[in-house]
């Protein structure tokens, strides 16, 4: 089923591309859809918009393995957040004749490439995705939150998510068993822990797997 975007919330969208220079994260566990939001986010606005992920700042994996976490990879210390967050400064205070070069991630080859991304000055809106946009129990991801204008939390049902996380892991050359091991020793933790952050997001967004819709969640009240 293609996915697709509620009018709504496109013209929310509209609406931070109308102005001066904003940045828009997207947050959720793994497996939630993030990556596919955001896409789809940038190209309803064209040039408007440009996506820029979280995780070109995975650390590499010769220094996971130096710092014996390649076997967690994903979790908050096996990113360099504070190079994320200098990344989110530059954007917010970019010159108009200045090209910001962003790193992106390849699943392909599991690493970060540096200066994959050149984000231009005249672009007025930046979706920025990833885990730990709201961390807060962390002093290096606890300014991340403050660098952006709002913060959109991705809500899928935990059974999808989870088919979902399986079928990446199996994509990328893991076994079935090595797949659920994965989920349930580094993904699962790492999603109760972005769970326990969404008190502090702008607005919630829901997919609704029945219309392939990404639409906001109906606001309590």
């Amino acid at each position: 089923m293609r996915s697709s975007l509620h009018p709504d919330l496109i013209e929310r969208l509209e609406e931070l591309a109308a102005g001066p220079r904003r940045l828009l994260g997207v947050v959720g566990p793994p497996g939630a859809g993030k990556s596919t939001l955001t896409a789809l986010m940038a190209q309803a606005l064209g040039e408007r918009a440009q996506a820029v992920p979280m995780d070109g700042y995975h650390l590499a994996q010769v220094e996971l393995e130096r710092l014996g976490r390649a076997h967690r990879k994903g979790a908050p210390d096996t990113f360099d957040a504070l190079g994320y967050a200098a990344l989110l400064k530059r954007l917010r205070l970019q010159r108009a004749d200045e090209i910001v070069y962003a790193p992106d991630f390849r699943r392909e080859i599991e690493e970060p490439v540096a200066g994959a991304l050149p984000v231009f000055a005249q672009t007025p809106l930046v979706i920025t995705e990833g885990n730990y946009l709201l961390l807060d129990d962390d002093p290096a991801w606890a300014p991340v939150a403050d660098l952006l204008d709002e913060v959109w939390y991705l809500q899928v049902d935990a059974d999808l998510r989870l088919e979902r996380l399986t079928a990446r892991h199996l994509q990328f050359g893991r076994s079935r068993k090595q797949a659920l091991a994965w989920i349930a020793q580094t993904d699962e933790p790492n999603a109760r822990r972005i769970e326990a952050c969404t008190h502090r997001t702008s607005r919630t967004i829901h997919w609704n797997e029945a219309q392939g819709l990404f639409e906001f969640a109906a606001t309590p009240g």
